[in-house]
């Protein structure tokens, strides 16, 4: 559980190794430097099994790393102790929305709110497409967007 005046989020997408992750270090990056990360417990996670323990996909670890971000995160598959413990799970799509929603259903008196982190974007993008099948720019783009929406997001819930 989260101390007192703590909140918590929880980013998902598919499989954890591209959208997930780089939203998870840009917002870890975000409230560093707004100097709010003791406010803050951040993950992100699955929900497919399929690369648990692995890192993050080369291309996002790149991307991260030409804005000066760093990420050791290893993927994981979320649990019903996620709907529990995080106040916000934030996914990238509405595939990702229908999943968690049936999967919360599941988890009595649950607490998370489960929201399209693209709800939060000025630009009114609401899904944050998968770069899987895409090229470097694809990965920027996820970069750019997760930063306009953290912003945003970190901007309503003060």
């Amino acid at each position: 559980m989260a101390a007192e005046g703590m909140r918590s989020v929880l980013f998902v997408c598919l499989g954890n190794i591209c959208r997930s992750p780089i939203a998870e270090a840009v917002f870890r990056k975000l409230v560093t430097e707004q100097n709010i990360s003791d406010k803050w417990i951040t993950d992100s996670g699955a929900y497919s099994d399929w690369n648990v323990g692995l890192s993050p996909d080369a291309r996002a670890i790149n991307c991260l790393r030409d804005h000066g971000i760093n990420t050791s995160h290893k993927a994981r598959q979320i649990t019903n102790e996620d709907f529990l413990t995080f106040d916000y799970i934030l996914c990238m799509d509405e595939s990702n929305l229908r999943d968690l929603n049936r999967k919360g259903n599941q988890v009595k008196n649950y607490k998370a709110k489960i929201e399209l982190l693209g709800s939060y974007d000025p630009q009114k993008q609401l899904i944050i497409e998968d770069p899987y099948y895409g090229n470097d720019s694809d990965f920027e783009s996820v970069y750019e967007q997760c930063v306009r929406c953290h912003k945003a997001f970190l901007e309503k819930s003060r």
